[in-house]
């Protein structure tokens, strides 16, 4: 679905209230307020409060997939950097948009509106599918092991990042980083997870010790 300049302005405010306020606690006037829009204009592009949120799943998720396509059919680098590259990726995508992880992971625990829920699902399966296609590549060529578990691969690449990065603060305090700016952290929590993920996924996929 193609979203205008005046939807994405929308939506990219709807997201961050429904972040910080919660999908019930944030009104459709709460909304045309930060997007310094009219309530009807709002009613004319999305209809309702559910049909806006369905609306920043589609606007997220499709950029994400067509992202991830264009990635793992490169042919001039090989599987393991494909995943290396996939890494960062989700690495750059939670770090620029934890609103949007933020109000994914409450949907997928309080499963409270089937078409948000089958959206997030197709999401999901398709994401899946382009995931295995990287692996059997890898194992078509020898590069990586036989029977990976692509569902738990995947589980620990996004709630391992989605992890640190939400509860950042956190991590801040316990290992004494007060002094660091949001900006130098974000730049050390990224390069930590970036070294740590891609040893943590070579030991998994490939016969390299």
């Amino acid at each position: 679905m193609e979203f205008n300049d005046k939807q994405v302005q929308i939506l990219e405010a709807a997201e961050q209230l429904f972040a910080d306020k919660g999908f019930e606690g944030t009104s459709v006037r709460d909304v045309a307020e930060v997007a310094n829009v009219n309530v009807a204009m709002i009613s004319y592009y999305f209809g309702s409060k559910e049909k806006m949120l369905d609306s920043l799943f589609s606007y997220r998720s499709e950029a994400s997939l067509m992202k991830l396509e264009s990635m793992l059919y490169h042919k001039n680098i090989t599987t393991l950097q494909k995943v290396n590259m996939l890494i960062d990726y989700y690495i750059d995508k939670i770090q620029d948009q934890p609103c949007f992880y933020k109000i994914m992971m409450r949907e997928q625990v309080a499963n409270f509106r089937p078409t948000t829920t089958a959206m997030i699902m197709d999401f999901k399966r398709k994401n899946q599918a382009l995931i295995e296609q990287l692996i059997h590549e890898g194992q078509k060529k020898g590069e990586f092991k036989k029977h990976i578990e692509v569902p738990l691969m995947m589980a620990t690449l996004i709630g391992t990042v989605s992890h640190i990065i939400t509860t950042q603060y956190y991590y801040r305090e316990v290992n004494n980083l007060q002094s660091m700016s949001d900006a130098e952290l974000n730049t050390l929590l990224k390069k930590k997870l970036s070294n740590y993920l891609k040893q943590l996924f070579k030991a998994i996929l490939t016969y390299e010790e």
